[in-house]
């Protein structure tokens, strides 16, 4: 396994350097008429006019007018997701399963499927493999979107016999991947709606509420309070320079994204970071082992040999610090140490993993014991999502009421007081 899939990626410069034109797939109108003389219309996907004309033929359709759709003026082109390829990867195993040739699986998934950009990269891909070239040979210049565990896991199916089994797995993989990545975005999300919520609510009352209580104020010709003063003179400060806060947080994020885009160093340290925030941070913890978990369980399962499956686990568990603890797993297991004893030694990874890898090595069921924690830390993900949820939105309300009655009581001391004065 180990020298095959050496052996594919060597391939892989030679095969992107190869020249082939990618094949676009369209979509065509077309009107005809049935076997009873009925005349009908639809549309249908194809690389080209005549070859539309040859699959209505095929249905007792003769064609009267093939031609391609035209696209919307403002139409937005949609882009390959990795749902996308999660539902691809389950259409592909449950026809495989079902003993349908790959040429035919290739050809009828992409035909079916309603974003052209996928139609397309599944029409490239089908070229390839109509020309003899494996599939898992064919996948990897799309890096993008099949990434090299992916590929891979393919070439395993492949050299085994076993691809229907392999995609199943691939499939139920990816499936599990993506609602993880969407628990996760859902955590993070409350956090930041907070923040964004409270800044947003600060600024209008600031930039257009407190200045008109100030020209109010400037009548009575008394001395405000204190907390007013302060709250009125923030006000003129924003007001006076807004731009400039404006300027500094554009500045602050285009560099972020871009040192975060640029600096693996940064990257790292951002990883390490996320992990230490409140209520956030654990959520975090549990998602990245059940991403190495569920990685090394479908990658043993697929016959490739644990050392490789260590090495594909540390990229997908999302975040460095387990990263690079898996890669010292790998170092340890290389030179002869039993797996869970080199996940004890590097103090990242829970007492109850260690015991179930452990469990897992005795036994020889080492996948079925991952996939079995996986699920349990997807669970925990799961509710502590729903938690967080839950404790945000009250959370959220005492915020915006804490800012929101601040500046009101501020706003309303020097009436108090005058009140006072006059009674």
């Amino acid at each position: 396994m180990a020298t095959a899939t050496k052996a594919y990626r060597q391939a892989e410069a030679k095969h992107s350097a190869g020249g082939r034109s990618p094949i676009e797939v369209h979509t065509f109108l077309w009107k005809g008429r049935n076997s009873k003389g009925k005349t009908v219309q639809g549309e249908l996907s194809g690389q080209s006019s005549a070859e539309i004309k040859v699959l209505l033929r095929k249905q007792g359709v003769t064609p009267l007018n093939v031609r391609k759709k035209p696209k919307a003026l403002f139409e937005r082109k949609k882009k390959v997701k990795p749902a996308d390829i999660a539902v691809v990867t389950r259409q592909i195993a449950t026809m495989l399963i079902a003993g349908v040739p790959l040429v035919t699986v290739l050809e009828m998934v992409g035909r079916g499927h309603e974003n052209e950009a996928v139609r397309n990269l599944l029409g490239t891909i089908l070229a390839e493999v109509q020309s003899g070239t494996p599939l898992s040979k064919a996948l990897r210049p799309h890096r993008v979107h099949f990434d090299d565990l992916y590929c891979d896991l393919v070439a395993a199916g492949e050299m085994s016999g076993t691809l229907d089994t392999v995609f199943d797995r691939i499939a139920t993989y990816r499936e599990k991947a993506e609602a993880l990545k969407s628990k996760i975005k859902k955590a993070m999300f409350y956090p930041v709606a907070v923040i964004v919520v409270a800044v947003l609510v600060t600024a209008i009352l600031l930039l257009f509420v407190v200045p008109q209580f100030e020209s109010i104020f400037n009548d009575f010709g008394a001395e405000l309070p204190l907390f007013t003063q302060m709250v009125i003179n923030l006000s003129r400060f924003l007001q006076e320079s807004w731009y400039y806060f404006f300027a500094i947080i554009t500045i602050m994020i285009w560099m972020f994204v871009r040192s975060h885009r640029n600096s693996q160093t940064f990257r790292d340290k951002v990883d390490h970071f996320v992990l230490k925030i409140p209520a956030v941070g654990p959520i975090l913890h549990k998602a990245a082992i059940a991403r190495f978990a569920r990685t090394l369980a479908t990658t043993f399962a697929a016959g490739v040999p644990l050392v490789e499956g260590l090495e594909s686990s540390a990229g997908a568990s999302g975040n460095a610090l387990y990263r690079d603890a898996i890669t010292k797993v790998r170092e340890e297991v290389i030179s002869g140490l039993q797996m869970n004893i080199a996940m004890r030694t590097t103090g990242v990874f829970p007492d109850m993993l260690t015991q179930m890898v452990m469990i897992g090595e005795e036994s020889g069921s080492l996948d079925d014991m991952l996939n079995k924690v996986a699920n349990i830390y997807e669970m925990e993900v799961d509710d502590a999502v729903d938690g967080l949820s839950t404790l945000i939105e009250p959370m959220l309300m005492v915020v915006i009421g804490g800012i929101v009655g601040g500046l009101v009581v501020a706003m309303y001391l020097p009436i108090f007081q005058l009140g006072n004065v006059v009674g």
